[in-house]
C-alpha cells in the first residue's frame, strides 16, 4: 500500500504552493494538514465543497 501523505520537509516546501493554489485553505487549514492526504481531503470538501474523489484527484496532481 502506497503512502499518500506529503513527506514533511516536502510539505514545509509546498505550502506556499498550497496557499496560492488554493486560496480558500487558511493558514490554519495548512497548517492542520500538514501533508496529511485524509486532512487535505477533509479541508478541501469543506472550503470548497469538493467530493472525495476530487479532493483525492487534487491532492495527487499536486503533490507530483
Amino acid at each position: 500500500m502506497m503512502n499518500s501523505d506529503i513527506a514533511e520537509g516536502k510539505w514545509r516546501q509546498l505550502k506556499g504552493s498550497v496557499k496560492e493554489k488554493w486560496g480558500k485553505l487558511t493558514d490554519d487549514d495548512i497548517q492542520q494538514v500538514d501533508g496529511s492526504f485524509e486532512k487535505f481531503c477533509g479541508k478541501m470538501q469543506e472550503r470548497y465543497g469538493m467530493s472525495r474523489e476530487q479532493a483525492e484527484q487534487e491532492f495527487n496532481r499536486f503533490k507530483e
